[in-house]
C-alpha cells in the first residue's frame, strides 16, 4: 500500500472533511454576520463521490476522520453518511466537530453509525455573552452536550477560542464546567483567518498566558489524549481533567502536521494558512476512475508546504474558516 509521505518527511494520516460551508450559528470570529457567499449545493460533493474519495484517502494510508463544516449537523441525512463512510476499509477513527446546537436530535444516530470521539465549540457559559458571539442559544448548546454524554461518547472535548477582552475571564469557570461534567478542554489561540470584521490581532490571547493563569489555581502535570490533533495536553491533578493548548501562532505544529482538509465542493487544502489546494470535484464529475484519483492526491500532497505564515503574513488567507472546513 502506498502511503502518503509530504516533501518533509510528514506521514499524512488525517482528513477533516467538511460536509457543509453553511452553520446555524455566526461566531464572530468564524463568518461576517451578513455573510450569504455559501456553495450551491448542486456544488457540494454527494455523499457517494465523498465516499470514492475517502476511499482512496484510506488506501493511500489515511486512518482518521473528522467531519466538518460549517455546522456538520446541518447536513441532511449525516448519520447515515457517517455510517457509510466508517465502514471503508482503512478508516478506524472516525469523529465528528460540531457546535451542538443539534446533537440533543442525532446523538444517539451518530453513536450508532459508527462516530466514536465529538468536539464541541463553546466560547462562553453565560448566555448573553454566548449570545454576543455566536447569535445563538447556550442552551441548546447545553442540551446537545448532555444528550452526547448519555449516548456514551468518550471523550467529549470542548473547544474554547480564548479571546482577550471577550471571554478569557472565563477560563477557570470553564476548567470547572469540564471536571464537573467529565469532559475534556481545549484552548484554542485565534488565527487570522479571512476578514470577519474582528481583528484576531486585537483578541489575540498567547496561551502560554492562560497556562500560567491555570497554574495559580490547579495543579498542573503532564498529559496524553489520544486522537490525532495539534495540542498540547496537561491534566489537573486529583482530577481526570486534560486541559490542551493548541497554539498555532505562539508555538506552531506545523513540523508534526498530519493532516489535510476536504472542504465540501471537493477541495483539498494543504495547509489551513495557504492557498495550496487541489480541486477534485471537477475530475470526479469529468469520470476520474479510483486509480486518477489516488494519484492526483498522490501529486498534491508532493506540493503540501512546510509551514503556514500566520505570523509573517497575517492578511494572506481570506478564506473563512467554515469555508475552508474547521
Amino acid at each position: 500500500m502506498q502511503q502518503l509521505i509530504d516533501p518533509f518527511g510528514r506521514p499524512i494520516e488525517y482528513v477533516r472533511l467538511s460536509v457543509t460551508d453553511r452553520c446555524d450559528l455566526r461566531c464572530s470570529y468564524c463568518l461576517p454576520r451578513d455573510f450569504t457567499g455559501f456553495e450551491e449545493p448542486e456544488d457540494w460533493l454527494t455523499p457517494a463521490e465523498i465516499e470514492r474519495v475517502i476511499a482512496a484517502f484510506g488506501r493511500l494510508g489515511v486512518t482518521r476522520l473528522r467531519l466538518t463544516g460549517g455546522e456538520p449537523l446541518v447536513r441532511k441525512n449525516l448519520p447515515e453518511l457517517a455510517a457509510r463512510l466508517a465502514a471503508l476499509p482503512g478508516i478506524d477513527d472516525l469523529s465528528l466537530s460540531t457546535n451542538a446546537t443539534r446533537l440533543d436530535k442525532h446523538a444517539g444516530a451518530l453513536m450508532a453509525a459508527g462516530v466514536s470521539r465529538i468536539n464541541v465549540s463553546l466560547d462562553s457559559l453565560r448566555a448573553d455573552r454566548f449570545k454576543q458571539i455566536t447569535r445563538g442559544k447556550l442552551e441548546k448548546v447545553l442540551s446537545g452536550l448532555m444528550a452526547a454524554k448519555a449516548a456514551g461518547f468518550a471523550p467529549i472535548k470542548i473547544n474554547m477560542v480564548v479571546m482577550a477582552g471577550v471571554n478569557d475571564d472565563e477560563v477557570v469557570d470553564m476548567v470547572d464546567f469540564c471536571i464537573e461534567h467529565d469532559f475534556t478542554l481545549r484552548f484554542i489561540e485565534t488565527m487570522p483567518m479571512g476578514s470577519t470584521g474582528v481583528s484576531a490581532s486585537t483578541h489575540y490571547v498567547n496561551l502560554q498566558t492562560v497556562r500560567r493563569q491555570l497554574e495559580q489555581r490547579f495543579d498542573l502535570i503532564p498529559g496524553v489524549m489520544p486522537g490525532g490533533g495539534p495540542a498540547r495536553y496537561v491534566r489537573v491533578a486529583g482530577t481526570e481533567l486534560r486541559i490542551g493548548f493548541i497554539t498555532p501562532i505562539s508555538q506552531h505544529f506545523c513540523e508534526t502536521c498530519n493532516r489535510v482538509r476536504l472542504s465540501v465542493d471537493g477541495t483539498i487544502y494543504l495547509c489551513l494558512g495557504q492557498d495550496d489546494k487541489l480541486e477534485l470535484r471537477p475530475l470526479l464529475r469529468a469520470g476520474a476512475t479510483d486509480r486518477d484519483i489516488e494519484q492526483a492526491i498522490l501529486a498534491a500532497i508532493a506540493r503540501k508546504p512546510e509551514r503556514h505564515e500566520f505570523s509573517d503574513k497575517p492578511g494572506q488567507i481570506v478564506r473563512f474558516m467554515s469555508l475552508t472546513g474547521g
